[in-house]
């Protein structure tokens, strides 16, 4: 365990000091410790030119500048300095995804007011009466009070969020709508009580659960695979590791994949500890931020649940991480800085002595590969709880449908729907819009066309009229007949979209509710938990979803699950596609008959003989991982080899493909440790925000040195005017 605050190294007044700020200076500055000094790792304001910039002390200075231009810290912030294991866990993840430490220390310090002393402010809550004249105004303003539930605001942060004028929030509490409240600035979180009663565990569930928490009293290192179907009650088993934690003294931290979701799981937290956990996400409030960001580096908060940014929080003694749903592709970063929150949860436990579960019941190649060689514990839950049991799964073969070009629910799923709504239930349509490039496939009998030169499907770009591979940039016209089977006009970019969907669907069913449920089509997260509890209490007849709805709801009415296009994503340009088509399926299949009414869930399908359509069907997990692992191990691709993407953008086309050529002739950095360069090619979204987007791919041997290989490579190339380069180590999408 790192040393105390009283232990580490202290700095007297006019020492010189290092401070890591988050500008993007690319090393820490020399200063001279401020009056009454500082501690290693205290959180201070510096002066940088003529502004004022937040930093840390990251150790002595290095005085290596002339010594009378060094200037003063001007202050030491009232927030305990950050931990040896802390500034340790940046400076690795850093090194790991070559990453810049300033924006590394961006991350660990999201909390507004960092510096500010404690004292008592204004803060704003819904009141009791109503206003006596309504405006739209005032509307809004009560609005978003109802929208954010119990939360408080500043008066700032509350007139900001309803783009009103402070004035009109004054307005509504001399009306006693609002009511403003003195508050102390930060107040501790109510203390969580591991001793209240859990639900009864069935004897694999009080195993497994057994096995967690003897893991986390052992306050050593370790991680393990808890795998479970949908339904067999991994939170309940989890939570009692969380048990483990409290009792021994120890902070724990559970990750969530998508943050909307989290209502049902906030309940299940309370009723199990009696009190409510922090929660740290975007849809929480700046002044919620704050508290909680100062109150877990004082201990006086026990469990946070977010989203991946709350493992950059400043933990006093972390004793277990929780990455539930551990295979999802939200927890990999992909702006900013390019990290994948379940290997960092693995680092940071490493570095503090803490437990980590990741729990999923489709676990990713990654972690199924660290079981397999001995990193990782494993820990199986075999039944579904209550009366629930697994769907019926079932093919419809679209080659046999008959169905026009432009339309995408087959004649045997409507019938299927039809009878579920006489029965009145509910139905699902999914479709695996999300994440994957388009396919071009053929209608007529399922092949999809591949590039010559490489092991990728190839892309339709429109505005082109060409095939491109976003591999190796190879490309070639968009042929008329299909190469397979000679059929002429019956080639097609599979994936419908989800507007296009709905108006099938309200087509076929006039009289029936249908809701769409899709992550960008709500303003914010409250508004999609509201939509997600009236369709579980039965507000609608069919949900049309993307992946969103394959993650932890339940709907206790749902007993029919249609897939509408299983094949998107089978092939795509991206290596883990099986992998998340076998995910995917599983889990959408998993919402169907979690209540007494089985249910069933059926895959709309051109390659009904496809080796993973068929493992799917079959629910042969282990067969399919050890065949995905076999043809990942032949290719020599993750989790058995190295891979790292390179992405250059700019305004100008030509100059982000010269700078990627420049790297590609001047590779030897690479070869050197047996790397490969595939590209430059165009990103599979060549343009975002009016910037061009070439990718260049690296593939090494797993035991290569990738990174400080990586970093000798691209530090030839000069990045002038608006070109910029990410590196993306271990990259899960390849858009």
């Amino acid at each position: 365990m790192e040393p105390s605050v009283d232990s580490a190294e202290f700095f007297d007044h006019g020492d010189l000091v290092a401070v890591l700020s988050t500008q993007p200076l690319g090393r820490a500055l020399d200063y001279r410790a401020p009056e009454g000094g500082c501690h290693l790792g205290a959180f201070v304001e510096v002066p940088l030119g003529p502004r004022k910039v937040l930093g840390v002390v990251w150790g002595p200075g290095k005085g290596d500048y002339d010594l009378s231009k060094i200037r003063h810290v001007i202050r030491v912030l009232d927030a305990a300095p950050m931990r040896a294991e802390m500034r340790s866990f940046l400076e690795r993840a850093a090194a790991y995804t070559l990453t810049p430490m300033p924006a590394m220390l961006r991350l660990a310090t999201r909390a507004p007011g960092l510096g500010d002393p404690p004292s008592m402010r204004k803060v704003y809550r819904r009141g009791e009466a109503e206003p006596s004249k309504m405006t739209d105004a005032r509307r809004r303003v009560l609005g978003t009070l109802d929208e954010y539930g119990d939360l408080s605001f500043t008066l700032k942060e509350l007139a900001d969020l309803a783009g009103v004028t402070p004035s009109v929030v004054k307005g509504l509490v001399a009306q006693d709508a609002v009511r403003e409240e003195d508050s102390p600035r930060d107040l501790p979180f109510l203390p969580m009580n591991p001793a209240l009663p859990s639900k009864e565990l069935t004897e694999d569930q009080a195993t497994a659960a057994a096995a967690l928490a003897e893991g986390v009293r052992a306050e050593t290192y370790a991680t393990t695979l808890l795998r479970g179907v949908t339904g067999s009650g991994k939170t309940e088993v989890y939570l009692e590791a969380v048990a483990a934690a409290l009792r021994a003294g120890r902070q724990a931290l559970v990750l969530l994949p998508e943050i909307a979701l989290t209502e049902q799981f906030l309940a299940r937290v309370q009723e199990r500890f009696g009190a409510k956990p922090a929660e740290w996400h975007s849809g929480a409030t700046m002044t919620e931020r704050r508290r909680i960001w100062r109150m877990v580096g004082q201990g006086q908060c026990q469990v946070v649940i977010g989203a991946r940014s709350a493992l950059f929080l400043p933990y006093q003694n972390l004793g277990l991480i929780v990455v539930d749903e551990e295979h999802d592709t939200s927890y990999k970063q992909e702006e900013g800085v390019l990290y994948n929150a379940r290997d960092m949860a693995v680092l940071r436990a490493a570095i503090c002595g803490a437990q980590v579960v990741l729990a999923s019941a489709t676990p990713s190649l990654e972690s199924w590969a660290n079981v397999e060689a001995g990193k990782y514990n494993r820990l199986e839950l075999t039944s579904r709880f209550g009366p629930a049991v697994m769907p019926k799964m079932g093919a419809i073969d679209m080659r046999g449908e008959g169905l026009p070009s432009d339309k995408w629910v087959s004649p045997s799923l409507q019938a299927e729907v039809n009878t579920r709504l006489e029965r009145g239930e509910q139905a699902m349509l999914f479709i695996n819009r999300r994440g994957y490039a388009p396919i071009t496939l053929c209608r007529a009998c399922g092949h999809q066309i591949g590039c010559d030169d490489c092991d990728a499907r190839m892309v339709e770009h429109r505005f082109l009229k060409r095939l491109i591979c976003h591999q190796c940039g190879e490309s070639k016209p968009m042929p008329e007949a299909c190469p397979s089977c000679e059929a002429v006009g019956k080639l097609a970019p599979v994936g419908p979209g989800v507007e296009r969907l709905g108006e099938e669907a309200a087509a076929i069913w006039p009289d029936a509710r249908i809701a769409t449920l899709s992550s960008d089509m709500y303003g914010s997260a409250r508004a999609l938990k509201a939509e997600i509890a009236g369709i579980a209490e039965g507000a609608a007849d069919i949900v049309i979803g993307t992946q969103l709805v394959a993650k932890g709801h339940n709907f206790p009415n749902l007993t029919l699950v249609g897939v509408i296009d299983a094949d998107l994503g089978l092939q795509g340009s991206d290596l883990r596609a099986a992998e998340r088509t076998f995910q995917l399926m599983r889990q959408v299949a998993g919402r169907a008959g979690r209540a007494e009414a089985p249910g069933t869930a059926l895959l709309q399908t051109y390659q009904p003989e496809h080796p993973v359509i068929r493992a799917i069907l079959a629910g042969d997990e282990e067969k399919f991982w050890t065949a995905e692992a076999a043809e990942r191990k032949q290719a020599g691709v993750p989790p058995y080899g190295r891979m790292a993407g390179i992405i250059l953008s700019g305004p100008d086309v030509a100059q982000v493909f010269d700078a990627g050529n420049f790297l590609a002739q001047r590779d030897a950095p690479l070869r050197q440790i047996g790397a490969q360069v595939f590209g430059p090619a165009p990103a599979p979204i060549a343009r975002v925000r009016g910037r061009h987007r070439v990718r260049l791919l690296v593939k090494a041997e797993k035991t290569a040195l990738l990174q400080d290989a990586l970093a000798v490579w691209i530090a030839q190339l000069r990045l002038k005017g608006d070109l910029r380069l990410a590196v993306d180590i271990d990259p899960q999408s390849f858009y």
